[in-house]
């Protein structure tokens, strides 16, 4: 009796391993079918498409930001400085750009 039943609940494991691997390989089948392989790259195209619109938009709030940025440094940049720099003249006109902290004489010829 006891060797019946074993042998009962190893054919019966048997046969439900077997169901189970088979669809398993007919899901991996069905996926790398045309329509399976058609089917994932439409879906994956229309993730990539969300994925590319998000990164559009922060790509343009970051020019903004950067845009406001450089009309603010231009601003700066077109009201001269408070203080007189050491080692030149009290009456020439300069102007200093705060983003490279570079001196620019607008006296050019030398006069």
């Amino acid at each position: 009796m006891r060797r019946l039943f074993w042998l009962s609940v190893g054919a019966g494991t048997g046969v439900y391993v077997t169901h189970r691997v088979k669809r398993r390989v007919e899901r991996v089948a069905r996926s790398l079918s045309p329509e399976g392989v058609a089917a994932r790259a439409v879906a994956t195209g229309k993730g990539t498409g969300e994925r590319l619109r998000h990164f559009a938009a922060d790509v343009r709030t970051g020019m903004q930001a950067r845009e406001e940025e450089l009309r603010e440094a231009v601003r700066m940049d077109q009201a001269p400085p408070d203080a007189e720099l050491p080692g030149l003249r009290g009456s020439r006109p300069r102007r200093v750009l705060k983003a490279r902290y570079t001196i620019i004489d607008d006296d050019k010829d030398g006069h």
